[in-house]
């Protein structure tokens, strides 16, 4: 068996013009693992009063999954698998989606003024006591 071949984007038709599955494949994991680890740098050099309220930022933008996972449940094509993967996409991005803004909340109620409550007066207290 020989591997499958894309044709050249140009549409041109040549021999060993294309790029095999294999070869695809590869550049798709390196950048992967690329990112991984470029995330992970990113990530462990912010510092921690900053990190909630960017990572409920960015749960929040996740919006975006949403739409494509929406897009790869309703295709044409309705392949089982397709459609599953799809639906729990759009389950995962939803909760994501919602974490971000409880997140957000809770981080916003820190910074809150409390009102003070008036302190009881000894005068109500003395009345009840003395009978």
């Amino acid at each position: 068996m020989g591997e499958t071949w894309f044709p050249p984007r140009d549409g041109a038709e040549g021999d060993g013009g294309g790029v095999s599955h294999g070869l695809l494949l590869t550049f798709e994991i390196t950048i992967l693992v690329l990112a991984i680890f470029l995330g992970f740098e990113v990530i462990s050099k912010v510092p921690t009063l900053l990190h909630t309220p960017l990572m409920s930022g960015t749960n929040a933008i996740h919006g975006i999954v949403i739409v494509g996972a929406m897009l790869v449940a309703g295709l044409d094509h309705k392949d089982t698998l397709t459609t599953i993967v799809g639906l729990i996409a759009v389950v995962l991005a939803s909760a994501n989606v919602v974490g971000g803004f409880v997140v957000t909340d809770r981080m916003l109620e820190m910074f809150k003024t409390r009102e003070r409550s008036e302190p009881k007066s000894c005068a109500a207290t003395s009345r009840t006591s003395s009978i």
